[in-house]
């Protein structure tokens, strides 16, 4: 069964969601393929880091940087809820653009696996690192490290590739009615928003694999023969 989610790697519930997930998935005794796909909050963002996510936030709603640390402390502490421990006071407001490119590059030559691994090293250095997440060296870093080559690793960032793919996944996205993220389509027929509980997720899940392989209804009649001979 296919789960493909729609995300950015700086979306604090995206991350939350991927931690909720797994958690549904724990004793989900069927094989389950899971597809990144994505989706820019901030499209406009720069490269160069400028001001903190704290800033940014009390920039766009007001009240200042303290009011920015005030909405990061009430995600963080979603996230510790979930055993992560974030330093996103500090993470940078960065466009990710970047990062999706290599998230499709990953999937292009490793598969929903590698994909899957340099989602969580991306994750993970923004939200507990606090890297910046659009400079092309400390992508190399964390591409390296889940084993991406390093030669096409270079050609991805020096170039456009991927970027086409990178805006079919936003088209998509907005097709299937996605304002935000995360957003969930298991089995190609179900749309999940938002980071949702676990066991809501497992329910979908559960609901999915029934749909997709329904039991048989027996009508058992008298009328038959079996082993020991027919009935007459």
């Amino acid at each position: 069964m296919e789960i493909e989610i729609w995300s950015d790697v700086v979306c604090p519930w995206c991350y939350i969601g991927k931690r909720r997930l797994e958690k549904a998935l724990v004793d989900f005794s069927h094989e389950v393929t899971v597809t990144w796909r994505s989706f820019q909050l901030d499209p406009g963002a720069p490269t160069e880091a400028v001001e903190t996510v704290a800033q940014a936030l009390g920039r766009k709603y007001g009240g200042g940087e303290a009011a920015g640390r005030q909405m990061i402390d009430r995600v963080e502490a979603v996230a510790a809820e979930e055993g992560m421990l974030w330093r996103h006071h500090q993470s940078q407001r960065v466009g990710t653009v970047d990062a999706h490119r290599l998230l499709h590059l990953a999937l292009h030559d490793g598969g929903p696996k590698l994909q899957g691994e340099l989602k969580e090293r991306l994750f993970a250095a923004y939200f507990a690192e606090a890297a910046n997440v659009a400079d092309h060296d400390v992508l190399r870093g964390l591409a390296a490290e889940v084993g991406l080559d390093a030669a096409r690793v270079d050609e991805v960032l020096v170039g456009a590739e991927f970027l086409d793919e990178v805006y079919a996944d936003q088209q998509q996205a907005g097709a299937y009615g996605a304002t935000g993220v995360p957003f969930y389509v298991v089995a190609g027929r179900y749309g999940v928003a938002g980071a949702q509980p676990a066991e809501a997720l497992r329910q979908v899940l559960d609901r999915a694999w029934s749909d997709a392989h329904p039991a048989l209804t027996l009508v058992e009649g008298d009328d038959a023969c079996g082993p020991d001979g027919c009935a007459i």
